[in-house]
């Protein structure tokens, strides 16, 4: 029987430089100098997107070898690598290394799924790792552990490919040369079976970061041969230095949990919710759109920022008494973030004056007092107001969503959801 040997790695970047996946591929590059190759894809996991202590994008890498006599080299090359090449000047890089030869357990999984929901402390993961018999090794304070063992131990049964192309060292820093009429042709020719490459509304060339790392280009896709020819379309006027293809779980919906009340909510937790809306959407300085929802165990704001752009609009034309599917997490100032929406049940219904015989609308003759025409005289004794049918810019049952560019790691797109 075949044994292998995983290994974990996280939190070894900064706002300012490295990459957690421009890591691994380069040590997955040593290794296979040295005669080892690693079994399969390489993962990237991304962890939940409000936990307090993150790295830029959240996300651990782990991959896995054949568990024989060149493990223990293996093993070497991966920390040689981790002291070389992390971020330790960042007071907020505190590298984690995890090396593990058994099965992936039922409890191992139930840990990386609590990384994706909640938070795990630094020695929280210690101690579990300790006892299932992980090796761990951490540096500074060792937080990239969480991740490591998250990394090596996730489930995927829902899962996308991510193909990273890396610069060299020299244009770290200094401005992308892509080609964007080539991303252009690339997302008409590959899409859907690649995604999110464009932001058509904004104008945004999204496999660019907008960072000093060493990432030149990620393109995203339901398979790695599509990611293949992509990569073939995509022109680019700098060397490239290497490029990887990682199996994650990006764009899964992986860190939504069904919430079956808003009371069951938590802060920093990522949640689907249905709940009727209280009031109509308002913008505050700076932009950012709110309004409330509740159902019968309570209320909580929801939040629209500035940087969903046009999807703020979309969010304008809710009004109270609508019944939406809301889907995001609860941040640090305690508002859901609404990644997206569906339409559960639309408030079509106005009501109204009643309309006069001669056609005109009637107003008010005072409290308790009925209505009057202004036009012709006409009384009547009821004070009701009557229903009138509105259209709406909303649709019953559709989803909206927040652009690609706004879009968090995590976040399935509508085009990968069977509508």
């Amino acid at each position: 029987m075949i044994s292998y040997l995983y290994v974990g790695i996280d939190d070894t970047d900064s706002p300012d430089g490295m990459c957690t996946t421009y890591l691994a591929c380069h040590i997955i590059a040593k290794l296979k100098d040295n005669g080892i190759d690693i079994v399969g894809y390489p993962r990237l996991i991304r962890l939940n997107p409000f936990a307090r202590f993150k790295t830029r994008g959240n996300g651990g890498v782990s991959f896995k070898i054949i568990n024989d006599e060149k493990a223990q080299l293996a093993k070497q090359i991966v920390l040689d690598e981790v002291s070389r090449l992390s971020m330790f000047d960042c007071d907020n890089t505190n590298p984690g290394v995890i090396f593990y030869d058994g099965e992936i357990t039922r409890q191992m999984e139930d840990y990386a799924f609590r990384a994706i929901y909640s938070f795990i402390t630094i020695e929280e993961a210690e101690e579990f790792g300790k006892s299932v018999g992980c090796e761990i090794h951490k540096f500074k304070k060792g937080r990239g552990i969480i991740g490591s063992i998250a990394a090596i131990s996730l489930p995927l049964k829902d899962y996308t490919y991510e193909l990273l192309a890396y610069r060299i060292p020299e244009n770290y820093g200094t401005k992308r040369q892509i080609d964007y009429d080539s991303v252009y042709e690339m997302d008409k020719k590959t899409f859907p079976d690649t995604f999110e490459n464009i932001d058509y509304d904004e104008g945004y060339i999204a496999i660019e970061p907008k960072t000093p790392c060493p990432v030149l280009y990620g393109i995203r896709s339901n398979n790695a041969d599509a990611l293949i020819e992509a990569q073939r379309m995509v022109k680019v006027l700098e060397p490239i230095e290497d490029s990887c293809i990682f199996l994650t779980n990006q764009h899964t919906d992986m860190h939504i949990q069904k919430a079956e009340s808003i009371s069951q909510m938590k802060q920093y937790g990522c949640y689907e919710i249905t709940a009727t809306v209280k009031d109509a959407p308002h913008i505050i300085d700076g932009g950012h759109m709110f309004f409330k929802v509740f159902d019968e165990s309570g209320e909580i704001e929801c939040g629209a920022y500035e940087p969903t752009k046009n999807f703020r609009k979309t969010v304008s034309h809710l009004r109270k008494g609508d019944i939406i599917k809301l889907y995001g997490g609860i941040g640090e100032q305690k508002t859901f973030n609404i990644e997206k929406f569906q339409v559960i049940e639309l408030n079509d219904v106005e009501y109204k004056n009643p309309v006069c015989e001669c056609g005109k609308r009637m107003t008010s003759a005072g409290k308790n007092k009925g209505f009057k025409c202004k036009k012709c005289g006409n009384r009547i004794e009821s004070s009701q107001k009557v229903p009138v049918k509105i259209s709406r810019f909303l649709e019953n049952f559709r989803f909206y969503e927040t652009p690609v560019s706004a879009r968090r790691h995590l976040s399935k797109p509508l085009c990968r959801m069977d509508l």
